[in-house]
């Protein structure tokens, strides 16, 4: 009935698509088939057998749409009559202002990729796993795409160009959109329309939580953004790092000296917000900072040059850590004022041959994107996003912290007792490396589970910091009175980390029987490290006036329904 409805809100909506699809009503009607036959005989052999049909067939536009799309395939290549070549002189041009209007299957939706412009409502309305789909809508598909590695298909292409509808402007293509000289943002990138804004400027934005686990590398344009000052616009030709406070005097690297004269190291590691989760301690008591989500965390590959590499070539010797004690980093990012990000870490860690901290140049195998740092960061695994100091100018080795703000004065835990009018940001140390975390994202709090379905399937992530590997997630479908444990997950080509080098997160699933007379369940998730660290189970005893280190048992709570025909 879902998908009736949205065929019949899409031929209300989209009149203008009729001719382009002469095949679209065949099509809808065996999607149709597919979806009622899956959902109304309640049979779990048959249920099996079709989803295990969508899942291997994802070769669509962003999550299970092979079935569907290898059909439209078939069938619109025996009507097709007009060459590519030819719909392309005919196409026209649109503003990716065009594009962004297009997000709901009233309006129409809307994508873009390699600078053409996809009319994807029809597809979307007749797909059941059309919501992924739309979390593209108004923006590119790239970065959905990469998360699922069978679209590296040539006939995906060919599907993809029935649904064509015209071409990007060069400008936006470009992205060379007309910025006024006032606003220190205005050269700020553009960004992934499906991201959740917590704030414009500074830019500070996370991916929907229900996409984060469907991969277990994040895709770098919905990897979340926190942003503390307007993105800087470095050249990388004339662009410096200066590496100071060494026996040596001042080292200078060029992006190529980095590039050539230091082995390249790879790791994969995940990143997270102090703040993620925040939201959940906001409903407690009101604290002060961005309503971060669940989804202020991702996982990326990193290469790079060893930190540790480059403060030996600097004149980094033993008789340094007599009297260091901390590696500073500064950033080329500037607020109207002058002053620069900056943080640090302890030196033993920035010095460690098991530390792993990179200055990184790539981001999952591409040169660093302009948010998370182009040309050159800091990436320290297994320590709080703070420190991992983007658009890295200046490399300090000092016997004292970072003087910066965001190291003295903000990133701290505070007793639940502690107030705006007692809080001393003297007496706590700095945040570095993070507690055990998970979070369910699949299902969403507030969601629904159609009984007929028989099972629920319950995912989401487990990262703790330190290098501490997960070694279990717990998952209760009752508020927590009974408890059955997860499957972890890690990257297919990924080897088991050595001890204390589990930088990255294992994503984690349940399937499990809905009990039988339930209308509503509890779903409750904790992981376990390799030290035996647990997550709290209540937010109130670790509430702080920051907001930051949220990590108690995640909590979501769904209905079940009956389905339409009472069944």
């Amino acid at each position: 009935m879902l998908l009736l409805r949205c065929c019949h809100r899409l031929t209300r909506a989209c009149p203008f698509n009729t001719q382009r699809h002469r095949g679209a009503p065949a099509l809808a009607s065996y999607a149709f088939r597919l979806w009622s036959s899956s959902g109304s005989s309640g049979g779990e052999g048959q249920r099996s057998y079709l989803g295990a049909s969508w899942k291997h067939a994802l070769v669509g536009l962003v999550a299970g749409t092979g079935a569907v799309l290898a059909y439209s395939l078939h069938h619109h290549k025996a009507e097709q009559t007009e060459t590519p070549l030819e719909k392309r002189s005919a196409l026209p041009i649109f503003t990716q202002e065009d594009v962004t209007g297009h997000r709901t299957l009233e309006d129409g939706v809307w994508v873009t990729y390699k600078g053409g412009v996809y009319d994807i409502t029809e597809f979307v309305a007749m797909h059941p796993g059309g919501d992924k789909i739309l979390l593209a809508a108004g923006g590119a598909l790239e970065p959905f795409w990469s998360l699922y590695a069978v679209h590296n298909q040539e006939h995906v292409l060919e599907i993809l160009s029935e649904y064509k509808v015209g071409e990007l402007s060069a400008e936006d293509l470009k992205k060379q959109q007309s910025v006024t000289t006032s606003d220190p943002y205005s050269s700020d990138p553009v960004r992934h329309p499906a991201l959740r804004v917590n704030s414009l400027k500074p830019f500070n934005a996370e991916p929907p939580p229900e996409i984060l686990s469907d991969s277990y590398i994040t895709p770098s344009a919905i990897f979340f953004k926190r942003n503390h000052l307007p993105v800087p616009q470095v050249d990388p030709g004339s662009y410096r790092l200066y590496i100071e406070g060494l026996p040596g005097g001042v080292l200078t690297l060029s992006l190529e000296d980095l590039k050539t004269k230091f082995p390249k190291h790879t790791v994969t590691a995940t990143l997270q917000c102090a703040g993620n989760r925040r939201s959940e301690m906001n409903k407690v008591k009101q604290v002060k900072g961005l309503n971060w989500g669940i989804a202020a965390i991702s996982n990326a590959t990193w290469s790079g040059a060893k930190l540790r590499d480059v403060l030996l070539a600097a004149g980094y010797g033993p008789d340094v850590a007599k009297w260091a004690r901390h590696v500073q980093f500064e950033g080329l990012d500037k607020d109207v004022s002058g002053t620069t990000y900056g943080a640090s870490i302890p030196l033993n860690k920035a010095v460690s041959e098991e530390g792993d901290v990179l200055l990184a140049y790539e981001m999952n195998g591409e040169d660093l994107p302009a948010d998370h740092g182009f040309p050159v960061r800091v990436v320290v695994p297994g320590t709080v996003g703070a420190r991992n100091v983007k658009w890295l100018g200046k490399v300090t080795v000092s016997a004292e912290e970072s003087g910066s703000h965001w190291q003295q004065n903000d990133y701290k835990g505070f007793s639940p007792g502690t107030d705006w009018d007692t809080v001393d940001f003297k007496s706590a140390p700095a945040i570095q490396e993070l507690p055990i975390q998970s979070a369910i994202t699949v299902p969403a709090d507030g969601g629904v589970v159609e009984r007929s379905s028989g099972e629920v399937t319950v995912k989401g992530y487990a990262w703790s910091g330190g290098g501490r590997e997960v070694v279990r997630v717990d998952v209760s479908l009752d508020g927590g009175k009974t408890w059955q444990v997860a499957q972890l997950k890690d990257g297919e080509n990924e080897a088991p980390p050595p001890p204390g080098r589990a930088w990255a997160w294992k994503l984690w699933e349940v399937q499990a029987p809905l009990p039988p007379e339930a209308q509503e369940l509890e779903i409750i998730c904790k992981a376990v490290d390799d030290s035996y660290n647990m997550q709290p189970d209540s937010v109130p005893p670790i509430w702080n006036l920051r907001g930051v280190l949220s990590n108690a048992w995640h909590r979501v709570k769904v209905k079940i329904t009956e389905d339409e025909s009472g069944e």
